[in-house]
């Protein structure tokens, strides 16, 4: 089982870079009702009907996991070690969510893999450098020239 972060389960939905790696998790993933939130208020924010979207999301093997007192306290807890990396609420929940299960969270920000809040974090994209080309390979990955 794993969490997912609202993030995943857009770029899931919107085919984005790292879709497959949610794909992969997703008959095994539960999702906060505060994350179902994010979902759903991206969709209607481009005029799709919430309750129809919340229609099939029901219908996917997802969990969804009603957001209860101990996870609020539980991503209220965690506040000091979230907040200089810019987390949300949504953020939070999600891995209260984990927290609570014992289980990992799969998101797509690369800040999460900063966090140490006793979550493995998973992320669904490589992690870029700030100049944005891809990592290059350690020398021992790249081929030999003859």
């Amino acid at each position: 089982m794993i969490a997912l972060d609202a993030s995943a389960l857009l770029a899931f939905l919107f085919r984005e870079d790292g879709h497959e790696r949610v794909a992969a998790a997703i008959g095994a993933s539960c999702l906060s009702t505060v994350n179902l939130t994010e979902v759903l208020g991206r969709f209607v924010r481009d005029g799709h009907d919430a309750g129809a979207v919340l229609g099939r999301l029901a219908r996917t093997p997802i969990e969804l996991v009603p957001f209860s007192a101990s996870q609020a306290a539980l991503a209220a807890s965690i506040i000091p070690k979230t907040q200089p990396h810019g987390l949300s609420l949504g953020d939070r929940a999600c891995l209260a969510l984990a927290l609570s299960r014992s289980i990992p969270a799969l998101t797509a920000d690369q800040t999460w893999g900063k966090l140490d809040v006793g979550v493995t974090i998973r992320l669904i994209r490589e992690v870029t450098p700030r100049d944005g080309k891809k990592p290059s390979k350690p020398p021992s990955a790249r081929p030999k020239r003859k």
